[in-house]
């Protein structure tokens, strides 16, 4: 197996990585990643296919990211390596097989058009049921389960031509009716799944420790990555901030439900670009919370705008802006919910939606003003302990999100349905659907 360098671009060929001891054979540059020796295939990759995952994540290197948005990056990359198509190929490359031996076999045993039917049935109620499987794998996309969706129906209309075609080539009803009873079944299967609202309860093929651990291993080897954001640091000491500075107060301000969303948005300069405060809910920057906070409510036209997670706590953020003494409780101030709320996550097929019976819990110990702001088909989806985080996104898509969020909150009640916002970027590939709370 041939890997480039990333130094120098050389092709190494398994025995050449081998003789060098891991490194390329033109410029000793240490190779990071072996794939010929990694037990699970799934999670073989090559130094190149890293290099690009971080190139890409980074936007060549213009944004920063987490290293929790990296771990769902690769997770997704990984997942759809594979052909979408492949196990259709092997079901052509066994029906060959089956076609060749299988038949023939059965006429032995059962010398009649009937056994060749019930190997034709049998055969191809194995497929459908595998084909069923594998969108109901929990390691698969939600992109990637949609085309095995595709698949299915793809597999409907194999069955109908070939067993049609069979049917009326020997001239036996029988056949004709089972052709048409599985090709229409696995057809009408895939469309049913392929259409179906959100598939929920996804895994990671990669924990977040051994994504942690690559991004170590290539560091040491390539140097550091300067869009990879640390964790949050919480500044005991406060800040000194110029009096002329503290006498300026924001016309908005976004709160997040966390730490690290607070962070990676104001390292890639929304604060700037929007002239809006970034603070988190736990007081994110801890050196200038109480500062910034004492500057938004001497605004009377203040925007708040709650950036959180589809989760109870996300869910909950609002209400608690609206509530809590040490935010706005008893201010005329607008609060719009920026997202991200299980609405959203209903209205489209693409999210990593997680399921945890931690925060079904969680959900059913909701307050009742917040319950009550929710729909009975978002109440139905929280309590079952769906999920949905903000880190999944990557960061071009998410701050095209919040870029256009803010953009468009001149006029909250102008609209109150759905506008879309992307297409075809970030994770899954698939659209973001925002409430004109959104912005």
């Amino acid at each position: 197996m041939g890997m480039k360098c990333v130094q120098c671009n050389t092709d190494n060929i398994l025995s050449d990585r081998t003789r060098n001891s891991g490194r390329c054979k033109r410029c000793n540059h240490p190779f990071v990643f072996e794939p010929t020796t990694v037990t699970d295939k799934k999670l073989a990759f090559t130094d190149p296919f890293f290099k690009k995952a971080i190139e890409n994540i980074s936007s060549q290197n213009m944004s920063f990211f987490t290293h929790k948005q990296f771990l769902y990056f690769i997770d997704q990359k990984l997942k759809y390596r594979a052909p979408d198509n492949s196990w259709l190929f092997l079901y052509f490359f066994f029906s060959v097989f089956a076609g060749t031996f299988g038949i023939p076999f059965a006429l032995t045993i059962f010398p009649s058009q009937f056994a060749v039917i019930i190997v034709f049935a049998l055969y191809n109620l194995i497929w459908i049921w595998l084909g069923f499987n594998y969108i109901k794998s929990p390691e698969q996309g939600s992109r990637r389960r949609r085309s095995h969706a595709k698949n299915l129906q793809i597999l409907g209309i194999i069955i109908l031509v070939i067993g049609i075609s069979g049917s009326l080539i020997f001239d036996y009803f029988p056949g004709y009716i089972v052709a048409i009873t599985l090709g229409l079944f696995s057809y009408g299967l895939g469309i049913s799944q392929k259409n179906r609202p959100q598939i929920t309860g996804e895994i990671f093929l990669v924990n977040q420790a051994q994504s942690d651990k690559w991004l170590q291993d290539w560091q040491k080897v390539n140097g550091a990555l300067e869009k990879l954001l640390p964790a949050p640091r919480q500044d005991a000491l406060p800040a000194t901030i110029d009096p002329e500075v503290r006498a300026y107060s924001f016309d908005r301000a976004i709160i997040c439900d966390s730490d690290e969303i607070a962070q990676f948005l104001i390292a890639n300069n929304v604060h700037f670009e929007n002239n809006c405060a970034i603070l988190s809910i736990s007081g994110y920057p801890q050196s200038i919370f109480d500062t910034v906070i004492e500057m938004l409510r001497r605004n009377a036209d203040l925007k708040v705008y709650a950036l959180h997670d589809a989760n109870p706590a996300g869910v909950s953020l609002v209400h608690q802006l609206q509530t809590s003494p040490n935010w706005f409780a008893n201010q005329a101030v607008t609060i719009l919910d920026l997202g991200i709320s299980p609405r959203q996550i209903l209205a489209t097929r693409d999210m990593f939606v997680q399921q945890s019976q931690t925060m079904a819990q969680t959900a059913r110990q909701l307050p009742d003003a917040v319950r009550q702001g929710l729909t009975a088909e978002e109440l139905a989806w929280l309590d079952t302990g769906n999920f949905v985080e903000l880190e999944s996104f990557t960061p071009q898509r998410l701050l095209r999100v919040v870029n256009y969020g803010l953009a468009q909150s001149g006029d909250p009640q102008t609209n109150d349905g759905l506008i879309l916002v992307d297409n075809a970027v970030g994770y899954g590939g698939g659209d973001v659907f925002v409430s004109d709370s959104f912005g």
